[in-house]
This record gives structure tokens, C-alpha cells and sequence, in this order.
């Protein structure tokens, strides 16, 4: 059939070249054949064939093997076969996957090929950091290659696309999908954008390593009031276009390949029917000219936010916005046909939703050979292999954020005897954290295995579970139900802690207790950990606190009372590893936050980079201005922070010039100087505050970055270029503003930096 089809098409394509009247650029040429090759395709489809295009569905490898299908599967084996179904999510394996294209391919009348995705959100079966802790190595390069390294995995095995990376800025630790994304900072959140989606796509989507990106959620999916799940969102349009849409904005420039819908409304009108945001912005404003896709449902979900009155209405609201791909809705195969011959839609909605479609599955070369993704040798050869896992150690050391080091109780040393306690210390499964697409269950190195493998043979380790975190099943479908009652290991991790050196506990949040659907109200830490960790405490109080979860929590106490706490978050397939090797101090810890830590769960959301307020603090004793009365204002870690082994001195800030005019830049640069006996890597973060502005500003933005490598007793000078678009921002009405006035440059180690310089642009 393919054969076929080519035949048709290539005698169109033929005659659009011989008709052509121009010569174009090679790029141009490229661009202009892949256009009249999905003319010619087109010209072929019937109304049906085009809407199948726009059809997505799960499906297993049951609708490839043999047996009678029933009911919906009956259905759905039917519109597979006469090209009503154009992708298919969650079909894996490079043999399922062929079998089900061979399919399409040989009994649909025009044989064109499927699409196949999956959320291959931080790895495919090799799992790295979930995205959370991996933001916080702030090193692109790696990213980059984590993305790279499942891509091919995913490649290997069939798959065309993901859906990710998640670019979603966030500000409450309640909302469980913290984890899925980079933490509360646009820029940031940008320039990892771009790395993953360079990582996943690579310079030719063609190539058999690549996949195609997606960017998700469009849009403002993370600002879900009180931070439930799939919760409205009520945000002002300063906020919108400088704190949400500069991600996506930065993902559209770098060719990411598809957009995915939020669940949420904006403005009062749900993101899947959402003109202004995926009309006036994506496709005017931005010029953007991939694919976007629907979330699960979304489109269904358009009834249940109460502004369509059935399915059919709904999905002439999407199609009409520019919502092209229907993710398990059914809405558009249902009811579009029906709305363009009663005159509801023009036909041509479907054409150039459609045409996005056919163009992408043209870039990835599936018309060309629609069976290049699925070749079992090469997913045998590819996926999980040693080299991935060795990349999924590196970025894990990277990750791990040092909060708190008293005394210098890390890395370990004299000590002759240690206590692990804790119902994570021999998890082999809660490092692979959340959204671990064919992850191995169970196949991480735990802390425990770690321990045993880069601990001195002199040191003797014990442990003890002491108390279990969770009751029941632990997967994705199913809430985590939480231990509140069991205290029978209490006694036994007493005892142990007694007779010990120094005690290390594991505590935090299972794989699924932070994720899709996984909001909390109490971010402290759950169950009967922090009780057993009080009552440890009072028997030895040489306690070093490892931390595995996928959010920022509550560590007040902790922070008070533990000398020593290390962020080791979800940290894929060798986070024992990684972590044992920073406890020992063979790696030098150079995390830093990519969200702020509360003192309390009362103070969410909070985020550094908040807007001025008429009634800020100045001075001591003051009563009314913008506080709690019980909790001061700033977070018990803020955004940036993160300890080493090495102390870094900074000193003061040069600038090349004190104005900024025009098409000039200035070069602000510090001296930063390893001041302790140990190599060290050290963040080094450049905000900018506008002093005054047309509409209230934020006080203080993250405009730059570098990680730098500093010797034991050496200085490195760090440079950072201030442009005039980098004092720019976003007015309320989506224009860019550059406005004339004073400016305060920051260079330090976190976001609290309180050492600046004034600019001036003319």
C-alpha cells in the first residue's frame, strides 16, 4: 500500500516542481517539497481520512495479535484499519510497534503511517534525576544528554515522540507535578527548555536516536490554586506573559516539534479552546507552525468546565482555537465530519491541522520507511545499556543539593560504626521516582547497597527499617496510604542508634507520593517519619538526614535540630551511588535549588522573584506591612542555595560601564576564589531588579548563569554580558517593554544576594 500511495504521490509532486516557477534556497527547497508532498498526500484524504489524522488513542498490542475484537476494541480495530486513527500512545517495543504500523500500513486504503508516543519524562528504562532534582545540577550539558540518552532508548523501541519535556513554572511544593518540571524560575526553566528539547530532537528528527519534543502544559498548568491537580488557575497577565509563557516562547524558538494543552482554564476559558493563547499567541505572536496536541481528555474535559454544553460543541471549541491532535477524547472523530457538512467549521480547520501533522510524521522519515523506529536488535543494543546508567550516575552527583552541614559532619570521617535507619535506606525502587515510563521495578542501587559499596571495610554498617512509610500497593494508579499507626520498628532503630557513631536516615517521600495527581496539603514530612527521627534524636544526636522526595518540604524542625541534611531527591538508576560517594566525599555536592523550601506550608506559594509590594518591611518592631505574624517572610532555603565541601568567597562587582545605551552591552563580572583545601564546583547566579518600571516589578530576576570548576586555593573571574533585553519585560498586554531608569545588578550564590551594583539605561 505504501508503494501505492508513493506512486500517487509521486507523480503530484512531480508536477508541483515542474509547475514551480522559482529556485529556492536549499533550506527553502526542503521546506517547499515536504509542503507539496503533504499536498499531495492531502489531495488523496477523504474529510474522514483527514480527521483520522487527528485521532489519538491508547491502545495495546492486543489490537496486533490474533482473537475477535469486542465492543470499543471492536471499534477502534476499525478505525485503526481505514486510517481514522493518525498516533497511538502507550504502545511499546520495537515488535509491537512494527506490528501495529504494518497494519495501517498495509490494510488502511492510503497507508499512511502512525505516530507512535509515550512520556519518556526522564529516561526510558534507564531512569535519571525525576526533572525536579535534575534542575538542580543547573548544567545543561548534561540535561542535554539525559535527553539525548532516552531519546534513543525510546527510538530503539519504537516510539516517534514524547510528551515532555514539562516546562510548567510552579511555586507551591503542594502541587504534586513539581517533580515533572525545573522549579520556580522562568529563565531557567527556558534555557533547560531548550536543552531537553535539543537533547530529544538533535539537529534532524529524521535520524533513528531522535524523537520528537513536546512542550507541556500550555499553558499556566503549575500556578493550580492551592496547588491541587488539574485545579483553575487565576493568575493577572503580568504573570502570565513573564512568568509562564517565556518557557514555551523559548521552546517555540527552538523548533520543538509539538505543544500539549493544560488542563486548566486561563482567563476564564479552558487552555484546550483557549483562542488567545493558541492563536494570538502561539500561532501570530510566535509564528509557531508544529503540532499541538491535547492533554488526556482535555478536550472531553472542556464539558466539565461547564463552557460546552456536550462533546460536540466541545470539540468545535478546540478545533476552532487550534487544538489539532485529540488525545483518548474521541470528540473529533465523533463530530467533526458532521460539523463541517452542517456548515459549523470550514473544512480548511481540518486541512491545516492536518497538514501539521502529515509534515511532522515527514520530518521524522516515516514516509519514507514507516518500520526505521522499530528494529529489535538495535532496542536489544540501546536500551538501558551501561553507558546510559554511567550518564545517570554523573548527573545524580550533580543533583544532590548539600542544605546543611554543621561543624563539618560530611563528608564522613572517624568514625568506626553507622546506623542507617529508615524506609528508604534499602528502597530499590522509590529512587526511580515518578513518571518512570519501562523503568525496571526495583533496579536502582539503593543508599544502602551504595554504602556498602564505597564505605571503608573498617566502618561496620547496621541498619533498621524502623518504620514503614506506606501501607498497600505503590504505583501509579493507585494513592499511596499513608503509615500513621505502626511504630513496632521504633524500638529496634532506637537501640541501634544507641550503640552507633553516627546514624544516617533515609526518609522522605516514596516514588509515588509526589507526581500527577499527588497533591499535598502537608508538606512536612509524611507518616510517623519525623516522629521516629525526634525520638532517634534524643538518643543520638549525630544524625545525618538524607532526603529522597520530588518536591521542596517542610524542614523547619529538621533544619533546627539536624546537623547535617542532604537533598538526594528521586535520583534514577544509580542514586545509591551517587549518594554514598557524596556522603564519603568522593564527590564534591554542587546542587542548587530550583525552588524555594518553606518554613512553613502556610507561606505558599513562595517564590523569590514576587512582585514589589506598597508595604514592605523597614524596619524592626514594624506591625503593619506584608508578613505573617508567626513565620518571618523569607523561605528556610531559597531559590539558588546549596552547600559544598568547598567555601566560596565572592568579591565585589565590576562593571565595564554604569550606562547602557542602545546596541551596547555591559560586562559585570566578579572574583570568586576557593578559599578551602578541596577542588569545588560553585554556581554562579547574575539577578537583575528594575528599580522603577510603568507596572509594578519583581524584585529581582534571574538573567544568568554559570558553573564553574575552581581549584583548592584558586580564583576564576566570572563574566555576564547585560543587554538591553535582559532589563526588558512583559507589560500586561503581552508587549515586550524597554523602559529608560535605574537598575540594580546582583552576582552571588543564591537568590538572597544582597551585594549589587547600579546601572543606568539611557
Amino acid at each position: 500500500m505504501i508503494t501505492n500511495i508513493w506512486k500517487i504521490i509521486g507523480v503530484s509532486f512531480a508536477l508541483t516542481l515542474v509547475m514551480s516557477c522559482s529556485k529556492p534556497s536549499e533550506n527553502e527547497s526542503s521546506n517547499s517539497k515536504t509542503s507539496a508532498k503533504v499536498d499531495s498526500v492531502l489531495s488523496l484524504m477523504t474529510l474522514e481520512e483527514k480527521i483520522g489524522q487527528l485521532n489519538q488513542y491508547s491502545l495495546g498490542s492486543e489490537f496486533t495479535g490474533p482473537g475477535n475484537k469486542k465492543g470499543q476494541d471492536s471499534i477502534r480495530y476499525q478505525q485503526l484499519i481505514s486510517g481514522q486513527v493518525g498516533s497511538v500512545l502507550n504502545l511499546l517495543g520495537a515488535e509491537n510497534t512494527r506490528k501495529m504500523q504494518e497494519l495501517v500500513v498495509e490494510k488502511s486504503r492510503l497507508g499512511i503511517p502512525l505516530l507512535f508516543a509515550y512520556d519518556v519524562i526522564h529516561g526510558y528504562q534507564t531512569m535519571f534525576p525525576v526533572p525536579l532534582a535534575e534542575s538542580s545540577s543547573w548544567n545543561l550539558d548534561l540535561m542535554q544528554k539525559t535527553a539525548q540518552a532516552a531519546a534513543a532508548e525510546a527510538a530503539a523501541s519504537g516510539l516517534h515522540w514524547t510528551f515532555a519535556p514539562m516546562i510548567d513554572v510552579t511555586v507551591d511544593a503542594r502541587w504534586g507535578r513539581v517533580m515533572e518540571g525545573a522549579g520556580e524560575d522562568p529563565y531557567l526553566h527556558s534555557e533547560i527548555a531548550k536543552a531537553r528539547i535539543n537533547g530529544f530532537q538533535g539537529e534532524d528528527l529524521a535520524h533513528n536516536k531522535t524523537i520528537a519534543a513536546t512542550a507541556k502544559h500550555f499553558a499556566g498548568y503549575g500556578y493550580a490554586e492551592s496547588g491541587k491537580d488539574y485545579n483553575s488557575v487565576n493568575v493577572n497577565q503580568y504573570i502570565l506573559h513573564n512568568h509562564i509563557l517565556p518557557p514555551f516562547k523559548a521552546a517555540a524558538e527552538a523548533g520543538v516539534a509539538s505543544f500539549m494543552n493544560s488542563f486548566n482554564d486561563i482567563n476564564a476559558v479552558p487552555a484546550t479552546a483557549n483562542q488567545y493563547l493558541l492563536q494570538d499567541i502561539l500561532r501570530e505572536k510566535w509564528n509557531y507552525d508544529g503540532v499541538v496536541v491535547s492533554d488526556w481528555n482535555s478536550i472531553g474535559e472542556i464539558v466539565n468546565h461547564a463552557v460546552s454544553p456536550d462533546l460536540k460543541d466541545a470539540a468545535k471549541k478546540a478545533i476552532i482555537a487550534g487544538s489539532e491532535i485529540d488525545m483518548e477524547g474521541s470528540a473529533y472523530v465523533q463530530f467533526l465530519a458532521q460539523l463541517v457538512k452542517d456548515g459549523e467549521i470550514e473544512e480548511s480547520l481540518i486541512n491545516a491541522a492536518v497538514r501539521n501533522v502529515l509534515e511532522l510524521k515527514f520530518k521524522l522519515g516515516l514516509f519514507d520507511d514507516p518500520f526505521k523506529y522499530s528494529d529489535i536488535e538495535r532496542e536489544k543494543e540501546i536500551v538501558g545499556n551501561n553507558q546510559h546508567h554511567d550518564l545517570a550516575e554523573e548527573i545524580a552527583k550533580e543533583s544532590i543539593v548539600l542544605l546543611k552541614n554543621d561543624n563539618d559532619l560530611l563528608p564522613l570521617k572517624n568514625i568506626k560504626n553507622v546506623a542507617v535507619i529508615g524506609p528508604l535506606a534499602k528502597d530499590k525502587d522509590t529512587p526511580l521516582g515518578n513518571w518512570r515510563a519501562q523503568a525496571i521495578e526495583n533496579s536502582a542501587v539503593s543508599l544502602y547497597e551504595g554504602l556498602e559499596n564505597v564505605l571503608p571495610k573498617s566502618i561496620m554498617l547496621k541498619y533498621a527499617e524502623g518504620v514503614k512509610l506506606s501501607v498497600g500497593p505503590n504505583n501509579f494508579f493507585q494513592e499511596q496510604v499513608i503509615n500513621k499507626e505502626d511504630r513496632s520498628g521504633f524500638q529496634e532503630a532506637k537501640q541501634l542508634a544507641k550503640n552507633s557513631d553516627l546514624v544516617l536516615m533515609a526518609l522522605g517521600e516514596t516514588a509515588y507520593m509526589s507526581g500527577e495527581g499527588r497533591s499535598r496539603a502537608d508538606i512536612t514530612l509524611p507518616g510517623l517519619q519525623k516522629e521516629l527521627l525526634k525520638e532517634i534524636h534524643a538518643i543520638n544526636p549525630n544524625i545525618v538526614l538524607v532526603l529522597m522526595n520530588g518536591r521542596p518540604l517542610d524542614l523547619s524542625w529538621e533544619d533546627e535540630n539536624i546537623p547535617a541534611i542532604v537533598e538526594a531527591w528521586h535520583l534514577g538508576q544509580r542514586a545509591g551511588t551517587a549518594i554514598a560517594e557524596t556522603l564519603v566525599g568522593d564527590n564534591n555536592p554542587s546542587g542548587k535549588l530550583t525552588m524555594s523550601f518553606p518554613r512553613h506550608v502556610g507561606q505558599l506559594p513562595i517564590y523569590y522573584n514576587h512582585k514589589i509590594t506598597g508595604r514592605p518591611s523597614t524596619a524592626p518592631g514594624q506591625v503593619f506591612y506584608v508578613h505573617h505574624t508567626d513565620v518571618e517572610n523569607s523561605p528556610l532555603y531559597p531559590f539558588g542555595y546549596g552547600l559544598s565541601y568547598s567555601d566560596f568567597e565572592y568579591g565585589d562587582i565590576e562593571l565595564s560601564n554604569n550606562s547602557l545605551s542602545k546596541d551596547e552591552s555591559i560586562t559585570a563580572s566578579i572574583t570568586v576564589k576557593n578559599t578551602s583545601s578541596r577542588d569545588g564546583q560553585e554556581v554562579v547566579q547574575l539577578y537583575i531588579q528594575d528599580l522603577v518600571a510603568e507596572e509594578t516589578p519583581m524584585v529581582k530576576s534571574l538573567k544568568g548563569f554559570k558553573k564553574v570548576k575552581i581549584k583548592a586555593g584558586e580564583s576564576v573571574k566570572v563574566e555576564f554580558s547585560i543587554t538591553k533585553e535582559m532589563l526588558s519585560y512583559y507589560i500586561s498586554n503581552g508587549d515586550l517593554s524597554l523602559e529608560k531608569g535605574a537598575f540594580n545588578v546582583f552576582i552571588g550564590k543564591d537568590a538572597s544576594v544582597k551585594s549589587h551594583k547600579k546601572i543606568e539605561l539611557e
